[in-house]
């Protein structure tokens, strides 16, 4: 381990000499983990419960942090919870327990008036997974339980207005879902949801130590209300706070830092992005420092991909230009690994149900512009995207039939140039970032986020490039 910055032994200070909680503001490759790892080993509080936002941080700290720390995942920590909630009840994880649900409701009613209901199928699986991470609960069920969201509210969040028909699938496979969860079914959402907002036995620990504290949902939160009863430390980077689509609490570390009267403090100094990377993205942090000399940022010209480096990842706010990309990598002969690919079964069921697998491209296009409209006319934000993603494989088809072939081989493909979205390269760096159409993240909040976060995925190099320069 390097030796300790300003910032990080004023911090070490903190921890050491005050029992006031702490908010610290740790930016892009900035040190957090070591950090964190450096509080408790200085701090005479024993034990420590460190929070993780995913397993992948979770197996990282295990290996790095002392005996008397306690590593955990939200979902895992919840987990325990809510097992030693049901006693001898035994705790089983499906994973598809919501899908299983839905189609349980569908398969018990006759056939001939089943359509409707596999037609939003999609629109409800989303929709109750964003109910746990919201802290929805339906109308009239669980009164004695609180509920940490509105049914108009909750409405209003989803990516699209829920019919009569939706809205009323969500409740029902989400009250099934709390049902089979104190029978000990779970899936992953309700790890949290179940002892957030239904309670448990919650362990006790001197000090809690939060990691991505701005990515947290309100059934997190809710859950940290339970566990926090002395003092907590918070680690995270309101510039990097880019969940809000799937319930991320806006302004979340401000939330938590009066909830709990953090005391503020800053990892600017950062370890992974070079001089060149810090300084492009200075004009959303302007007190980001480097360590490292070097780095290049370049906005390209063009790009002949045979050009392209090993290794690199390339990174898009939206999936259709990085679908049309990889298609056009793997025709002329690359290999390629789309990030992330959930994205396809929900793609290729929607073609699937637009006509017969001989309908030509041309219509198939029609088809999907029916779509589009139909699920613009109810505001949905994501339909566009998934329609452009339909159309580019409209065009590397004659058919639809073809379109479909063409997606199922995109999304089986697993290699080292990685495509990927900025949500799913969030936490991620490499030696070089290609940042495909920049000019698609607005001047909203999130989407100034989502240039940082890309900007910063870089440990050396950046490039910028639009679709239209890209050179086959």
């Amino acid at each position: 381990m390097l030796d300790p910055t300003a910032e990080q032994i004023h911090i070490l200070s903190l921890s050491r000499t005050t029992d006031t909680s702490l908010m610290l503001n740790a930016y892009a490759g900035c040190g957090k983990t070591s950090t964190l790892e450096l509080i408790e080993r200085a701090v005479p509080t024993k034990p420590i419960l460190y929070l993780c936002f995913n397993k992948k941080i979770a197996d990282e700290a295990s290996k790095r942090m002392q005996s008397t720390t306690t590593v955990r995942t939200f979902n895992s920590l919840g987990h325990r919870i809510w097992a030693a909630s049901l006693g001898s009840k035994r705790l089983t994880l499906d994973p598809r327990k919501s899908q299983n649900l839905l189609k349980g409701i569908i398969d018990g009613i006759p056939r001939k008036d089943q359509g409707p209901l596999w037609d939003c199928y999609w629109e409800v699986i989303h929709g109750v997974a964003l109910a746990k991470a919201l802290g929805y609960i339906p109308d009239g069920k669980y009164p004695s339980v609180k509920r940490l969201i509105s049914g108009t509210a909750f409405h209003a969040a989803l990516d699209e207005a829920p019919d009569d028909l939706t809205a009323d699938l969500i409740d029902a496979v989400l009250h099934r879902s709390i049902q089979a969860a104190y029978n000990g079914n779970i899936d992953y959402n309700d790890q949290v949801y179940m002892p957030g907002l239904f309670g448990g036995t919650f362990p006790r620990y001197p000090l809690v130590l939060v990691d991505e504290a701005q990515d947290l949902n309100p059934v997190n939160h809710a859950l940290l209300e339970k566990l926090i009863k002395h003092r907590a430390i918070f680690v995270g980077d309101p510039w990097q706070s880019i969940y809000g689509f799937r319930g991320a609490v806006q302004s979340g570390m401000a939330k938590l830092a009066e909830r709990f009267s953090t005391q503020a403090a800053d990892l600017s100094v950062s370890f992974r992005c070079p001089q060149a990377i810090v300084e492009a993205a200075r004009w959303r942090v302007p007190n980001f420092k480097w360590i490292k000399e070097g780095g290049h940022v370049e906005v390209l010209k063009q790009l002949v991909p045979n050009d392209m480096h090993s290794s690199s990842a390339v990174i898009c706010r939206n999936n259709a230009p990085l679908f049309k990309y990889g298609l056009s990598l793997i025709a002329s002969g690359h290999s390629i690994s789309i990030a992330g690919s959930e994205i396809g079964p929900r793609l290729i069921g929607i073609m699937k149900k637009l006509g017969p697998s001989e309908m030509s491209s041309a219509s198939f296009i029609s088809a999907v512009n029916d779509w589009l409209a139909e699920k613009q006319d109810k505001g949905s934000l994501t339909a566009p995207d998934l329609a452009d993603c339909m159309k580019v494989f409209a065009s590397f088809g004659s058919t639809l039939g073809s379109a479909i072939a063409h997606a199922e081989h995109l999304f089986a493909q697993k290699s080292t140039i990685r495509l990927m979205t900025i949500h799913k390269a969030k936490g991620l760096e490499f030696p070089t970032v290609y940042f495909l159409d920049p000019w698609l993240c607005r001047d909203t909040e999130q989407d100034l986020n989502c240039r940082y976060v890309t900007q910063t995925r870089s440990m050396d190099t950046l490039f910028e490039i639009n679709s239209r320069d890209i050179r086959w």
